[in-house]
């Protein structure tokens, strides 16, 4: 386990974030992770699910941030499906 930053951007907000994660994170925890800061505050909070993004492809849910190749600072782009 190794916690590390990643900027965090979220869909239609104009902040980027700052946002602290493990490495064993899947991504559906980086999704809320960062949507905390965004959704319901900048963002309007949706019903639905979250996806997460990097380098324009869309990474699976279950995926850890090791198995995505990211690392330290990377961004990732997050939103609702």
């Amino acid at each position: 386990m190794a916690l590390f930053p990643v900027q965090g951007i979220f869909d239609g907000d104009f902040v980027v974030l700052l946002v602290p994660i493990d490495d064993t994170d899947p991504m559906s925890v980086v999704a809320e992770k960062v949507a905390y800061h965004a959704a319901g505050r900048r963002v309007a909070a949706q019903p639905r699910p979250l996806q997460v993004r990097f380098q324009g492809r869309v990474l699976a849910d279950t995926a850890t941030v090791t198995d995505a190749g990211v690392g330290p600072l990377d961004v990732l782009q997050v939103g609702y499906r």
